[in-house]
């Protein structure tokens, strides 16, 4: 069984931070590309970062770049993502995914886990 267990969200003020992190499990994690995609109240789902973890190439939507790091634990086929400046429009549930992932963009392989939810008030 394939588990993806997002946890870490929370609320703060704009201009804050937050640390997300996701376990992956029930996949050889090594072989995989994985990051994250979020769901704004009203919006679809849209990407976020992603990581290689054979070599660590990454990708950020521009929305996030300069703000947000993704990085990657492949002893404990764990990934995070520390995001600093949050802005109200980061307000989202945040789930992570497995995929593909080149520093130009990403694409998932077509399911995420249930997802953390991020709240910035202004």
């Amino acid at each position: 069984e394939v588990q993806l267990q997002a946890s870490g969200g929370g609320t703060v003020q704009a201009g804050g931070s937050l640390r997300l992190s996701c376990v992956a499990s029930g996949f050889l994690y090594d072989d995989y590309a994985i990051g994250w995609l979020r769901q704004a109240p009203g919006k679809e789902r849209e990407g976020v970062s992603c990581i290689r973890p054979s070599h660590g190439t990454t990708y950020y939507a521009d929305f996030v770049k300069g703000r947000f790091t993704i990085s990657s634990d492949n002893a404990k086929s764990t990934i995070y993502l520390q995001m600093n400046n949050l802005k109200p429009e980061d307000t989202a549930v945040y789930y992570c995914a497995p995929g593909v992932c080149h520093s130009t963009g990403w694409a998932t392989a077509g399911f995420w886990g249930q997802g953390t939810l991020v709240t910035v008030s202004s």
